[in-house]
């Protein structure tokens, strides 16, 4: 692909949809860097609840504030899962994000307008050089709004809680469904109703619901809806 002509593509939507596997099956198609934005909240979530700065169900959101400058979030490419891992100040969390516990409080932190400007601030700038792949809340909206591609990604609420539920299973997290199915319901609900960047669609965005759809389904509507695009850009 011609890296004069390299675009951004944007992803949005809830929890659980899919965003991240659609996103990253795109950039290995096009040869594009992928970035999980969710799991860069994620990250400060875990920090936070680490350093004590959520404990007893309380967010408190000065300490959090306070420990921004502390806190390095770097990605690096893992080639056994085609895809970059996250670390914090060095350390692999990859597993350690994807916990009930980081996602029931990842909605609260990622609300906090000092931790939005700190993510968002970085976003823009690993996407400056364009040929990214990013998917989030508010990529198309707030992150890049120029994106050249927009997606937003939805699905029924219990799929979503079904597909969370098998890899909490498969990493042999102690949860129950319901429980899952309530973190995946309260998170949107946080999403779209926070005040900064809340989560909503763009105008130019184009729709996906994934709910009973294959990654290579998904794929083949990327190239019917977006085709014509891709191959003037090679």
């Amino acid at each position: 692909m011609n890296s004069n002509r390299k675009i951004v593509i944007a992803l949005d939507g809830f929890s659980s949809c899919g965003k991240s596997t659609f996103a990253k099956a795109i950039a290995s198609r096009l040869g594009y860097i992928f970035i999980d934005t969710g799991a860069m909240y994620r990250a400060v979530t875990l920090h936070a609840l680490q350093i004590g700065a959520i404990a007893g169900g309380v967010v408190d959101e000065e300490a959090i504030v306070r420990s921004l400058d502390d806190i390095a979030i770097t990605f690096r490419f893992n080639p056994l899962r085609g895809a970059s891992d996250i670390y914090v100040n060095g350390e692999l969390v990859e597993g350690k994000i994807r916990t009930i516990e980081v996602s029931n409080f990842v909605s609260a932190v990622s609300s906090i307008r000092e931790v939005r400007e700190k993510l968002v601030a970085m976003q823009q700038e690993m996407g400056r050089s364009r040929g990214v792949v990013m998917d989030g809340r508010d990529i198309g909206t707030v992150v890049f709004p120029d994106a050249e591609l927009k997606i937003y990604m939805t699905a029924d609420a219990r799929v979503r809680a079904e597909r969370r539920y098998a890899e909490l299973q498969a990493k042999g997290d102690n949860v129950s469904f319901d429980e899952v199915l309530e973190n995946v319901i309260s998170r949107d609900k946080a999403d779209m109703s926070r005040k900064i960047s809340p989560l909503r669609q763009a105008e130019d965005a184009i729709v996906l619901d994934n709910s009973y759809m294959t990654v290579e389904e998904q794929m083949a509507w990327f190239d019917r809806e977006f085709g014509r695009v891709i191959a003037s850009l090679q």
